[in-house]
């Protein structure tokens, strides 16, 4: 994907999309709610019905959740509660609730009662789980339906519970009775997750001399291990280490390690990250692969790190990620993933062996590749690397783990690129090692003069240095750009533009552009995207799809990414094949398509370029502003500009204005 003109191209259909109609600065790309069951009919149902919700983050933390099957037969409702789908089978619930006043009596009376405390809980089922809006969190910024509620099969009382980690609110009400907690029946609600752990029932104590001294060799002192609450606990005769995960300072679970490495953790225990209190409110983050690398990561200074409770997966996996709810591997990160909702930067730790590259991977797959950042763990000797954070601060000490990791890398992301990643090929290009970067020769000299294959590079940085980067034909008797204007030119290529390229012999389509152009927005604060040109994208579409649908549909994706991102975007399309057609500029409905190129831009805007030599000079540009939203960002009318080659600049005739050209590449708009 190429992010500037074509030199070839000299008409051009221009539509844009502003994130705000009346956007005056032009930047480039630079720097269910929970359906509800359904309400219960006189008579038998036929068959069954489902009733589903899509899964997201923090609705799977449920632990009560199991993997669907579709039923062959209707069963009681009490087994039907599955991984993110509610099940109701009207023929049994038609039969507990059918013929008793009593019961729709105290129905009424505990839904009242729900009421009063804010849960609106008319439409739930007895027997059947609901999630509903928590009163007191209002579901966070996401507005998430975290609320379990459960309502028993009499209709005489009710149990909920909030599942976000920075909520927690639980009760339980009767038709008769006040609030109060019960435990009980929360327990029943978390299916057999386990809480109200405590030091006291698993058996824990201070660490003893001699584990301190263990921990002592490996340059972990006392402080740090009282501050993370490690403790020991007595196995089978013996002494293990007792690693506490914890949340809100409450005890969630355990994770022991004996003298020959081996791991195990509490049973029934809900998965979450090591250190989690550490990570509140954080906008840095680092996660490595042990709670050894934990804790060192604090011997070196960093407090705002978090160690996964389970080990390294063997290889990445050819799949795509699963929702939530299915992702029973990494349960862990979905259970916690409100603490990296403000975290603008992630520093995957993971050890460098091929395990902890794939845990890296795997992890970037769910946070998001464009926030993650990677540590290159430094060398131990000519053939081997340390292999995590523990290795480094034992070998090398707290200073060098710390300069390892201010030294992170971007996360690579496969078609983001940015300009100092061609460096090496520019500085060739410049220097003209390899002989024919003037252009291969069409075989023809007398062809030569006029036509070589060009670089889009040496474009921008001609217009920026204001000199020629070859001392070659176009550039006549002005002086090339020296060493140093190069240098100086890179510099400004890397901190202005950022790159969307598809590496593979396949056409990107309009969403893998845009997953990259976000991630730019994201990781870089790009505020401009060119996206050039339309017919240059891959536009298979569905059987029954028009075109003038599918056209209506990229806008509105454009669109939609522009106003989510407060982002400027440029679509450069290209006119139909027009019959009869004089040399004179074309409109926005000769766009090849659809007229919704038109209809659902925010400006609309004609670059054409003069080729006869009798309607005038050959080197103005004709500028057509043909469509404004907004008339504050500007109004309807034309504009002409001259191109110096000279002076690799533009020059407005109409307004005597130097248009300067770091966004006006030669022959054509960008």
């Amino acid at each position: 994907m190429k992010l500037v003109a074509d030199a070839h191209i000299v008409m051009r259909l221009f539509i844009c999309c502003d994130w705000k109609s009346g956007m005056n600065d032009l930047l480039f790309l630079g720097r269910g709610r929970l359906p509800l069951l359904p309400r219960l009919r006189d008579g038998p149902a036929p068959t069954p019905c489902f009733t589903f919700r899509r899964q997201f983050f923090n609705t799977s933390r449920l632990p009560f959740v199991t993997n669907y099957s579709k039923p062959t037969s209707i069963v009681q409702p009490k087994s039907l509660t599955n991984a993110g789908y509610s099940y109701a089978a009207h023929p049994s619930l038609s039969v507990s609730l059918e013929g008793s006043t009593h019961h729709s009596a105290r129905l009424s009376v505990l839904m009242k009662k729900l009421e009063e405390l804010g849960i609106e809980g008319h439409q739930s089922i007895p027997g059947q789980y609901s999630h509903l809006l928590c009163p007191m969190c209002k579901g966070g910024d996401s507005g998430e339906h975290s609320l379990s509620l459960n309502i028993s099969d009499d209709g005489n009382s009710a149990v909920w519970l909030c599942f976000r980690g920075k909520c927690g609110w639980q009760g339980n009400t009767m038709a008769k009775a006040d609030v109060r907690l019960s435990h009980g029946k929360l327990n029943q609600i978390l299916k057999g997750k386990r809480t109200g752990l405590t030091e006291k029932d698993l058996g824990l104590e201070p660490l003893c001399d001699e584990l301190l001294a263990y921990f002592a060799e490996r340059m972990i002192t006392a402080e740090t291990l009282r501050r993370n609450y490690v403790m020991q606990k007595s196995v089978g005769g013996q002494i293990v280490i007792a690693f506490t995960y914890r949340r809100n300072g409450v005890l969630i679970s355990c994770k022991y390690r004996d003298v020959t490495k081996k791991f195990w953790q509490e049973a029934d225990t809900e998965k979450i990250f090591y250190g989690l209190d550490d990570i509140h409110n954080a906008s840095d983050i680092i996660i490595v692969e042990g709670e050894m690398d934990k804790l060192a990561m604090q011997e070196a200074g960093f407090h705002n790190c978090v160690s996964v409770p389970d080990g390294a997966p063997p290889k990445v996996s050819k799949k795509d990620v699963p929702t939530p709810d299915q992702d029973t591997k990494y349960q862990y990160l979905w259970n916690c993933k409100e603490y990296f909702e403000k975290a603008t930067r992630i520093i995957l730790a993971t050890d460098g062996d091929r395990p902890g590259q794939a845990l890296s991977e795997e992890l970037a797959r769910r946070l998001g590749r464009e926030r993650c950042w990677r540590v290159k763990w430094p060398k131990k000797n000519d053939t081997d690397d340390f292999k995590d954070a523990n290795e480094v601060l034992m070998y090398l000490g707290p200073e060098k783990l710390k300069e390892t990791i201010d030294n992170a890398e971007l996360y690579p992301i496969r078609g983001l690129f940015a300009f100092r990643d061609y460096f090496d090929e520019i500085d060739a290009y410049y220097h003209r090692v390899l002989g024919d970067e003037l252009g291969v020769s069409t075989g023809w000299r007398c062809l030569d003069e006029y036509y070589n294959v060009r670089e889009h590079a040496r474009k921008l940085l001609e217009k920026h240095v204001k000199k020629p980067f070859f001392d070659v034909r176009y550039a006549a008797s002005l002086e090339r750009m020296t060493k140093e204007e190069l240098e100086q030119g890179k510099e400004w290529l890397d901190n202005t533009f950022h790159l969307i390229r598809c590496e593979n012999d396949s056409l990107p389509n309009i969403k893998w552009v845009l997953d990259l152009a976000k991630a730019a927005v994201l990781r870089h604060g790009v505020r401009g995207v060119v996206i050039d040109p339309y017919n240059e994208l891959d536009h298979q579409r569905q059987g029954s799809m028009t075109e003038t649908e599918y056209v209506s549909q990229v806008l509105t994706m454009v669109k939609r990414f522009a106003q989510h991102h407060s982002c400027h975007v440029w679509f450069v399309a290209h006119p139909r094949q027009m019959h009869n057609w004089a040399g004179e500029a074309p409109n926005l409905y000769d766009i090849s398509g659809s007229a919704h190129f038109i209809n659902k831009c925010d400006n609309g805007i004609v670059i054409h370029r003069n080729r006869d030599p009798e309607a005038g000079p050959i080197d103005r540009v004709q500028i057509c502003v043909r469509k404004v939203r907004n008339k504050v960002a500007g109004t309807i009318g034309d504009a002409f500009l001259s191109y110096n080659s000279m002076r690799v600049r533009w020059w407005s005739r109409l307004l005597g204005l130097q248009m300067w050209p770091w966004w006006w590449p030669d022959h054509g708009w960008s």
